[in-house]
């Protein structure tokens, strides 16, 4: 993945940057321009980020059992959209400046789905919408034990509402398959794990 600073791409030119809106989160616009494939510049445009940073998401995985643990919370986002709002997740949470991604995922296991990882494999850096959004979301898959699994968790005090269910591994790849699933944080691993299962299955076992 490159890691390069923004301001270090001598491929693009920023004429201007401002910060419109500044609350949880940033919206920052842009006058810029930027080399084309033939070699030269386009003219200048103007283009509107959110600034989101990094986050990370887990799909807990009982390789035993042959099951995930799944999540369902409120999505302002779906509702805006015209979807079902109660959107069907995995564990995701946000890394702060000096946190580290696997600790983060631990961490938001428990919270939002009270199980513990006790293995981990990583998925990949995945860039959730590059056109509109800074988003980079660390993922992973983390191996729990699903048993006693489930209820409603969060935490009350960020407004957290989330329904905790354990799914057979086959029929959560079939809600993606039918289009049950619609976020790309679940989307994603539970297509990295149709996959990997198997040889989760034997290595995690």
């Amino acid at each position: 993945m490159m890691t390069r600073r923004p301001d270090d791409d001598d491929r693009v030119d920023i004429l201007e940057h401002t910060r419109p809106y500044g609350g949880f989160f940033q919206l920052d616009r842009y006058n810029l321009r930027h080399r084309k494939h033939d070699g030269g510049w386009t003219p200048p445009l103007v283009r509107e980020v959110l600034e989101r940073g990094r986050t990370v998401a887990l799909l807990p995985y009982d390789p035993v059992r042959d099951a995930v643990v799944l999540i369902e919370q409120f999505r302002i986002g779906a509702y805006t959209a015209g979807l079902d709002p109660w959107q069907i997740e995995v564990v995701a949470g946000v890394i702060e400046p000096g946190e580290a991604a696997d600790d983060v995922a631990r961490r938001e296991t428990v919270e939002e789905a009270g199980c513990r990882v006790t293995d981990m494999q990583r998925i990949g850096s995945i860039l959730l919408s590059s056109g509109a959004s800074s988003e980079v979301a660390e993922m992973f898959c983390g191996r729990v034990d699903s048993a006693g699994v489930g209820g409603i968790h969060g935490l009350a005090h960020e407004g957290e509402d989330i329904r905790v269910t354990v799914v057979p591994a086959g029929e959560a790849i079939d809600k993606v398959n039918g289009g049950a699933v619609m976020s790309g944080y679940a989307v994603i691993p539970l297509q990295w794990l149709a996959l990997n299962r198997e040889r989760l299955r034997v290595g995690w076992s």
